[in-house]
Parts: C-alpha cells; structure tokens; sequence
C-alpha cells in the first residue's frame, strides 16, 4: 500500500479522542511513508490529517466538487487538489486513485463513502481492502446494525467478515495487508435459489 484514502469528519467530534486519533493516523503514514487521499477539505478531523502529513513533506491529494470548494472549504495548502463536478465522481476518482480505505469517526459523507467501498468490494468491482478504525467505539452500532443485517438474512456473513475493524492505527494496517477478496459465484447462487424457492 502506497496511498491509503481516509473517510473521515468534516467536524471535529465532541471528545478530544478524535482528534488524537485522526494525529495518530497522520503519525503512523509519515512513520511509513504513506501518500494520502481524501475529500480535500481544511477543516475537521479532515485538516488536523492534512495538515500533520503536509508539514512532514508526505503526498497530500485532495478531491473535492466544486460545489463545496465554492463554499470555501478547501483546503489552500494542497499541491494537488482534483476538482471534480459531483460527489460520486469524487468517489471514484478516490477508489481510482487509492491502494486502500480506512473510515474514521465522521457523519453521513463518511458513512456514504464507506457504504460505497463496501458495495465495491462485495460485488468485485474493486478489490482493495477497507478498514474502519474504531476510535473509542464509535462505530460500535453501526457494526451491529451490520450484524443485525445479517440475522435478519439480508446481509452475507461474509460480506460482514470482509470489512476490516481495530481500535487502533497499526493493528488495523496489519489486518488489512493480509486481506483476501470474498468470492462472488457462492452468495449470487444462493441468492438466485433464495428467489427461485420462495
């Protein structure tokens, strides 16, 4: 992995946990030499990353509509900031541009982004691994909402299994160097059976 695209807040969160962990995040890539990709915005938990990873000389692309960078949210700072005309083309144009995916605490732009990936990878159209660092539980009912999905048959247990999840930086990276693909031919056959039998 060479450049890791990071989901995250366009607001800081309540506790300072938050915002430690997004440091931590930046730490961890200037450590390993790590490009970043994200939403190109110079404020939240989106800036203190930026920020860190600009001041140590790491690669920082930023992809934003020009819908929000009319709204003076972009982040001044970036050598390479890709102006897009929507939100989907900034979301692909990240999955294009990124070796992998790490969601960190955030609202419903990181929930969409993440959603994306995972739709991505359950139906093979990209195969890069996607993590989601847990800082302090905070998507802790959001995975079991996934679990639920899955008691309730509406999600493949190992479509759950696929998505990568630790509550710290180097754990998760580790976990997400080792992932291997879901097949897709067993689950489509058992959801045509599903349908034909019922």
């Amino acid at each position: 992995m060479y450049r890791i695209c990071v989901f995250c807040g366009s607001s800081m969160g309540n506790k300072p946990v938050y915002r430690e962990a997004a440091a931590e995040v930046a730490g961890f890539f200037i450590k390993n030499n790590l490009g970043l990709v994200y939403g190109g915005a110079s404020v939240g938990l989106m800036k203190i990353l930026a920020d860190k990873l600009l001041e140590n000389g790491n690669e920082v692309i930023g992809i934003m509509p020009q819908l929000l960078i009319d709204k003076e949210v972009a982040h001044e700072g970036l050598e390479k900031m890709i102006v897009v005309n929507s939100m989907s083309e900034r979301k692909q144009k990240m999955v294009e541009l990124s070796d992998a995916f790490i969601a960190l605490p955030g609202g419903f732009g990181t929930l969409d982004e993440l959603s994306e990936v995972m739709i991505f990878n359950q139906l093979r159209i990209c195969d890069k691994p996607l993590g989601i660092l847990n800082t302090a539980g905070y998507f802790d009912k959001l995975l079991t909402f996934f679990h639920h999905a899955v008691d309730e048959g509406f999600v493949r247990q190992e479509h759950v299994k696929n998505l990568i999840v630790a509550d710290n930086i180097e754990t998760l990276v580790r976990k997400m160097q080792q992932y291997s693909p879901v097949s897709m031919g067993k689950w489509i056959e058992d959801i045509l059976d599903e349908s034909v039998n019922s």
